[in-house]
């Protein structure tokens, strides 16, 4: 299902006038991105080795890092990811990104700039209920405010994204929005921070799970009244950032504690 990056170069570019990557902030932004790849390992949000996390190189608006072609995220560390820029040169790193990776995130990155960090999925839940009929979250359960008025529908499933025309299309459907179910694909979440697009991509898959659950009871799911649910909304979202923050603080802990190696 995964398909090796062959169109574009893919050679490392050294030299004179390469970019600092060596900061202390970068190595954070690794460090948070490969916390991210292992926790979602551990709650089985990932699909072999077939999705991909990106987030912009801080202090690089036209560079992205990336998880390279060939690993399950539970062998990811921050030194394995690699950064690219959006012509699908790999400038530090060894290896490539998956073709997908490539295609979707440099055209998301680049064509939407609030777009710090994207994540992408085939995670059981959300995939299942882009497979269904209709809208896929019915706002029922107060997880699932969190996304109220934030997601969006990509409609136009066209097979796996092997061109630059595949990831513009999918950067137009998200909009405005920070989520976008991907027909009979996956889903796609988009924020202004690496912590906060995960704490997005977890509970989107927890909203995503019991709204699964209460439909395969056979009774109605009965949606929040409009009025609440924007207001429900609208309180998650004041502290989100901050909490967004501290999940990922957890997350960390949580790992160095059985899986330090992430951080090598």
């Amino acid at each position: 299902m995964a398909h090796s990056l062959t169109n574009v170069s893919t050679t490392n570019v050294r030299g004179p006038n390469q970019p600092d990557l060596d900061t202390e902030e970068i190595w954070q932004a690794r460090v948070d991105l490969a916390a991210c790849f292992r926790m979602a390992a551990r709650h089985g949000l990932e699909e072999g080795i077939c999705n991909h996390f990106s987030a912009v190189v801080p202090g690089y608006d036209d560079l992205f890092i990336v998880n390279p072609y060939g690993y399950a995220f539970s062998e990811l560390t921050a030194s394995m990811l690699l950064i690219c820029d959006f012509h699908g040169n790999v400038v530090s790193g060894d290896g490539q990104p998956e073709a997908t990776a490539f295609y979707i995130h440099a055209r998301i990155h680049k064509n939407i700039p609030r777009a710090k960090a994207a994540f992408h999925t085939h995670m059981p839940y959300a995939t299942a209920l882009s497979m269904t009929e209709g809208d896929p979250l019915i706002f029922a359960g107060q997880t699932a405010l969190k996304f109220y008025g934030r997601t969006a529908i990509d409609r136009n499933y066209n097979g796996l994204a092997l061109d630059e025309r595949e990831g513009d299309r999918i950067a137009a459907a998200i909009g405005d929005a920070d989520i976008v179910f991907m027909k009979h694909h996956g889903v796609m979440v988009i924020g202004p921070t690496i912590a906060e697009a995960w704490d997005d991509l977890y509970y989107l898959e927890r909203a995503c799970e019991v709204q699964t659950l209460a439909l395969s009871t056979g009774r109605q799911v009965l949606p929040v009244e409009p009025a609440i649910a924007e207001a429900a909304y609208r309180q998650m979202r004041e502290g989100d950032p901050e909490s967004a923050r501290l999940h990922l603080q957890s997350i960390k802990r949580t790992l160095e504690k059985t899986e330090s190696d992430f951080l090598s």
